[in-house]
């Protein structure tokens, strides 16, 4: 009798241990830790740990060095690690229509708000099997950066002539098709020493990072308007997503909503601090005006939107949502 009460309470245990078993989800995230964005991308991991505590639990498995930036949203389609904080960009061949968070004028707030977030998702789940969880630090553009002081032709355009530039998924389109760019491909992890060698001479970046980074050593020029915006985006493979208890869920969702519009706000006053720090370092701001800043704008939308529409085409699904994807993201 017992050892039969013994048993049965070790079973009852048993139960109700599994029954409030935590849900652990392991993340990986594309930049080095140095980085602003990854920064805010742990930030995130704090809070869901904090306000999930018991119920659901984020494990950092590191960035690049543990799993390569190119290799991350393969890595998680296929379930290797559960969670990814990386640019859309990345996975741009799977998902051309990131390209709408690219060429975005509006935030992460605004695009939850008016539905476009909620159709990047189903489009996340339909065409790569991952959950779009949150688009994380957007409001933050990018700028061209050149060592040298830039050229400008007669009527004022930017003259690219002779630039060794630095390319990327995020804007080659724009800078190939209408700069007329020749650009040599570079992941982040490889561009300081690119520029201490002289390899490259300018580059794309965002307007935040660049000290992080530690390349204001090499890039003197800043040139305005800036153009496009962060896709930086956390993707969870779908199966786990499911298979979470709806607790567990509902925590992560609210905490992703939460920090994408704390993080908006956070970076746009870091912006402002990293502006003020590499100018009074030296940063010279060389600023397109009148019609060149506006064809050097409309390029930039014009052609990666062109990039998004035939890619989008040449895919099974076609571009079906091309038109909805532009009135969602772009405020014309």
């Amino acid at each position: 009798m017992k050892h039969s009460m013994i048993g049965a309470v070790l079973v009852t245990t048993a139960m109700t241990s599994a029954a409030f078993a935590e849900d652990t989800l392991t993340a990986v995230h594309a930049f080095p830790e140095s980085l602003i964005y990854t920064k805010s991308f742990l930030e995130f991991v704090d809070k869901v740990n904090a306000a999930g505590e018991g119920v659901v639990n984020i494990e950092v498995r590191g960035g690049p060095e543990a799993i390569g930036m190119f290799q991350q949203p393969d890595a998680v389609r296929s379930g290797v690690v559960d969670m990814v904080y990386t640019p859309g960009s990345f996975y741009a061949g799977a998902l051309p229509e990131k390209d709408a968070l690219v060429t975005s004028n509006l935030t992460a707030v605004e695009t939850r708000a008016n539905g476009g977030l909620e159709l990047i998702d189903q489009i996340h789940q339909e065409k790569m099997g991952v959950k779009y969880l949150g688009w994380f630090d957007s409001g933050v553009c990018y700028n061209l950066w050149t060592r040298n002081e830039p050229k400008l032709d007669a009527d004022g355009n930017l003259d690219v002539s002779g630039l060794k530039l630095r390319g990327n998924a995020v804007y080659n389109a724009f800078f190939t098709e209408y700069l007329g760019a020749q650009v040599m491909d570079l992941p982040t992890t490889e561009v300081y020493s690119a520029l201490e060698r002289g390899v490259v001479d300018a580059t794309g970046w965002t307007q935040i990072g660049l000290i992080d980074l530690k390349w204001n050593e090499f890039l003197n020029y800043r040139i305005e308007p800036c153009f496009f915006s962060t896709d930086l985006g956390t993707i969870v493979n779908l199966d786990k997503w499911n298979s979470l208890s709806e607790e567990s869920r509902k925590i992560l969702q609210d905490v992703a909503i939460a920090h994408e519009a704390e993080s908006a706000a956070k970076l746009g006053a870091l912006r402002d601090a990293d502006f003020a720090a590499l100018e009074e370092a030296g940063m010279k701001v060389v600023t397109l005006e009148g019609d060149a800043a506006d064809a050097y704008l409309a390029a930039a939308t014009q052609k990666t939107w062109d990039r998004m529409k035939g890619l989008m085409a040449d895919s099974p699904q076609g571009d079906g949502n091309y038109d909805k994807l532009i009135e969602l993201f772009y405020d014309k």
